[in-house]
C-alpha cells in the first residue's frame, strides 16, 4: 500500500471505532481516573444551612455598629451552638456562641472571632465593629440545588469526588474501561525474569506498551508473545479478540523474511485500513478490523512503537470512551538547541518542553532506543524536508505522564 498521512490512518481508525456502550457504578474511593457517563447534578444545596467560619458569636451587624476597644457592644450570650447542631433561635441584641462549622441561626448576618470580645458566656463585650456577612458561610456556598457536579465524558479527579461526596453521592455511574490486548510477535523476545539466551532479547516494549494504556484509564487484559509464526499470530489474535475492545501488535510490519502481520491480516481475512505512513519512526506501521475490534500493527522498534502508539491512542481511547480531555495537548514552542537534519519523511522527536521552549536532552534519536525517554515529555512534529534552527518555533504534541 502506499503511504499516507498520519492524519488520514487515524481517521480510518476512528471511522472503525465505536464508543464503549456499558456502564459501571463505581464508588468514590474508586473513581479517581475514570469517565463520568452521565451528568451529575446536586440533589440539594451544600452547605444546607448556613454556618460559621471560625469560633466566636453569631450577631446582628447593626447591633455592634459602634463597638470598639473603649465602647464594646456588651450583648447577652442566648445560646452555644456547636458543629453538628442545628439549634437557636434568634433574638435582636443578643449574640449566639459559636464554633467553626456550627449552623448560624436566621437573623443573625455576622460572625465576630473570640479574639476581638471578652469571651464571655452570659453576656459578651464585642470590641470591633463588622460589616454583614464577615466571617459567614452562605448556605449553598459550594453549589446550590440542581448545580451540574460532574458532567458527562469528564475524566474524574479528586475535585469531582469531593463535590459528589459533599451531596452525599456514594457512587456515580462511568464507563467501563476499555479493554486492550497486546500480543508481542518475535522469536527473540524474552519475558524479563527468565534466563537470557544468547541471540536472544528481553522484550522491553511490551509492559512499556501495557503501562502507556493504563495511562489512559484503559485495563490491559492480555500481554501474550508469539514465535516467528504465522498460525501462531493468527490463532493467538483470535483467542483474544472477542474479549478486546482493541488489540495491539508489535513486531512483522517490514518487508523482512519474518515480517509476517500481512500474512496474519490475510490469513484471517482482517480488513487492512492501512500499510505505512508518512512519519518517521514507525513507517511501516498498519492497522485492520478483524471481528469488529481495530488492530493497530506497530513497529517492534521500541521507540517507533511508543511513538506511534503516543500519537494514535489518545484519539482511540477518547471515541472509546467518549472523554475529550483524553486527547493530546498540542502547542508551539522555540527550538533551544541545534537539530541539523532535515528528514525525508515527517519526524517525531523525543524532546522536553519547559516555559515555552522545547529542548533536546538527549542526541541519540534512534527508533530502537526508548529508555532515553525519561528525560522527555514531549514530541517535535517536524514537516518532511524542514530544515530547523535555534530559535524555531516547531509544533510539540505533549507526553501523558
Amino acid at each position: 500500500m502506499d503511504k499516507i498521512t498520519l492524519e488520514t490512518a487515524r481517521d480510518l481508525i476512528l471511522s472503525h471505532t465505536s464508543p464503549i456502550r456499558s456502564y459501571d457504578v463505581t464508588p468514590l474511593e474508586e473513581l479517581c481516573g475514570r469517565v463520568c457517563a452521565e451528568d451529575v447534578y446536586a440533589p440539594a444545596d451544600h452547605p444546607s444551612f448556613s454556618r460559621s467560619a471560625m469560633d466566636g458569636y453569631a450577631v446582628r451587624a447593626e447591633d455592634i455598629k459602634n463597638a470598639s476597644p473603649d465602647s464594646p457592644a456588651v450583648l447577652d450570650v442566648i445560646a452555644t451552638v456547636y458543629a453538628g447542631d442545628h439549634t437557636g433561635k434568634f433574638a435582636p441584641c443578643t449574640a449566639v456562641r459559636v464554633m467553626t462549622g456550627a449552623f448560624i441561626p436566621q437573623g443573625y448576618d455576622t460572625v465576630v472571632m473570640q479574639e476581638d470580645t471578652d469571651e464571655g458566656e452570659e453576656r459578651v463585650s464585642i470590641y470591633r465593629s463588622l460589616r454583614a456577612f464577615t466571617n459567614y458561610c452562605h448556605a449553598g456556598e459550594e453549589f446550590h440545588k440542581g448545580d451540574l457536579l460532574i458532567r458527562k465524558g469528564t475524566l474524574t479527579d479528586r475535585v469531582h469526588i469531593f463535590r459528589a461526596a459533599s451531596a452525599g453521592i456514594a457512587a456515580v455511574r462511568t464507563v467501563t474501561p476499555p479493554r486492550i490486548g497486546i500480543i508481542a510477535t518475535g522469536s527473540e523476545l524474552d519475558l524479563a525474569g527468565t534466563p537470557h539466551i544468547e541471540g536472544h532479547i528481553y522484550n522491553g516494549l511490551m509492559p512499556m506498551l501495557c503501562a502507556s494504556v493504563q495511562r489512559f484509564g484503559a485495563e490491559c487484559v492480555y500481554c501474550l508473545g508469539c514465535e516467528d509464526d504465522t498460525v501462531d499470530i493468527s490463532e493467538t489474535i483470535q483467542g483474544v479478540i472477542g474479549d478486546v475492545d482493541m488489540l495491539i501488535t508489535t513486531g512483522g510490519v517490514s518487508v523482512g523474511k519474518r515480517d509476517l502481520m500481512p500474512d496474519v491480516f490475510a490469513d484471517l481475512r482482517a480488513k487492512i485500513l492501512f500499510h505505512g505512513t508518512d512519519i518517521q519512526p514507525g513507517t511501516p506501521t498498519m492497522a485492520g478490523v478483524y471481528d469488529g475490534k481495530v488492530i493497530l500493527a506497530l513497529s517492534g522498534n521500541p521507540f517507533a512503537a511508543i511513538a506511534n502508539l503516543d500519537y494514535y491512542f489518545p484519539y482511540i481511547i477518547s471515541r472509546l470512551t467518549g472523554c475529550e480531555s483524553l486527547l493530546t495537548e498540542e502547542k508551539t514552542a522555540v527550538l533551544a538547541d541545534r537539530y541539523d537534519k532535515v528528514n525525508r519523511l515527517r519526524r517525531f522527536v523525543r524532546a522536553r518542553f519547559a516555559d515555552g521552549m522545547v529542548y533536546l536532552p538527549t542526541d541519540r534519536h534512534f527508533s530502537s532506543v526508548a529508555g532515553n525517554l525519561t528525560e522527555c515529555n514531549c514530541y517535535i512534529d517536524i514537516p518532511a524536508e524542514t530544515p530547523l534552527n535555534v530559535g524555531s518555533t516547531v509544533n510539540i504534541r505533549i507526553m501523558r505522564n
